[in-house]
């Protein structure tokens, strides 16, 4: 259910940057999870060099109504992948537009090889940065100053943010959602774009072969049967009996498949029912912790305090209704 019209002056300003060869689905995630509408409070332009037509990729191309003007006025600026991105870096006044950005303190993150463009402003040097799996070792050696990390799906490093292939856009624009609304709201956008709700930045770019795809099904299906008893006890024989494997297969495979172990996931997926229901309930926190499994508060408080570094009363307090 959509949210009250938010007052204009409360609304984000989201950029999306189509360079040259832009990939559609790039160019699309941002704008369609960002899109405007009364239950989101964000206004997107989508943008190029110029205003004008954008040669894109794969058969396609884009008219923007807006140049670089737009990148002065974002909060945050995506830069969609494009082909060819270790060729040659985008134009100087690109390059120019999103560091004057960044100094004025909007947000810039990179959807795959939209890292290529962020990398040539130097913003990224010293930092870690992923980009599309096929481009990483590309990346590393035209940028060596950057650490380049081939096995996430996306790197938050507070003013700059890079992902992993067009999939995985949906994960970063979710993780900026998530961090500027709360779980409610990023969970909401996620049922409408029909995507998974929440995959860790840390989790594999993509399966391992050596993992049979019945299995990786079957896993996901031990996944939602488990967000489903989050108030329940589960144990690693129980997810693993869950699944029809061992719980030495079920534990090792797990871990390939997500990037953390069946135990650790379940305690985010607890930790995050809890953020969704301090945003939207009005239940204790005692009582919001034996909802979600972890008993009492005082666990509740130390793993809300270990994962998020913060207390359910001030999470609490930062997402209250009508803030």
């Amino acid at each position: 259910m959509d949210s009250p019209d938010v007052a204009p002056d409360r609304l984000r300003r989201v950029a999306v940057l189509v360079l040259e060869g832009a990939k559609p689905l790039d160019v699309g995630i941002p704008a369609q999870v960002f899109t405007t509408r009364p239950s989101m409070p964000y206004e997107v332009r989508v943008c190029g060099a110029a205003p004008g037509l954008v040669t894109g990729g794969d058969g396609l191309a884009y008219h923007v109504a807006s140049g670089l003007e737009a990148l002065g006025w974002a909060d945050v600026v995506f830069v969609p992948g494009y082909r060819f991105p270790d060729r040659e870096d985008p134009p100087r006044r690109v390059v120019d537009a999103l560091v004057e950005a960044h100094d004025r303190g909007a947000r810039l993150a990179a959807i795959s090889t939209g890292a290529f463009a962020l990398a040539a402003t130097g913003l990224l040097d010293g930092r870690r940065a992923t980009t599309h799996w096929h481009y990483t070792r590309a990346l590393a050696a035209k940028h060596p100053a950057i650490r380049v990390d081939e096995n996430v799906l996306f790197v938050d490093e507070g003013s700059v943010l890079t992902s992993a292939g067009a999939a995985s856009g949906i994960d970063l624009c979710l993780h900026v959602l998530r961090g500027d609304l709360g779980v409610a709201a990023s969970n909401h956008a996620a049922r409408r774009l029909v995507a998974a709700p929440y995959r860790s930045g840390g989790q594999a770019q993509y399966v391992p072969r050596s993992v049979p795809e019945p299995l990786g099904e079957r896993f996901a299906a031990t996944r939602e049967w488990a967000l489903h008893r989050l108030d329940r006890p589960l144990t690693l024989d129980a997810l693993a009996r869950h699944a029809a494997v061992s719980p030495r297969t079920f534990s090792r495979r797990f871990a390939d498949d997500t990037g953390c172990t069946p135990m650790q996931w379940v305690l985010r997926a607890r930790v995050d029912l809890a953020r969704e229901l301090l945003e939207r309930s009005e239940r204790s926190v005692e009582q919001i912790a034996g909802d979600v499994g972890l008993g009492t508060g005082a666990n509740l408080r130390l793993h809300f305090q270990r994962v998020l570094g913060t207390t359910p009363s001030d999470y609490r307090r930062t997402f209250t209704r009508g803030e």
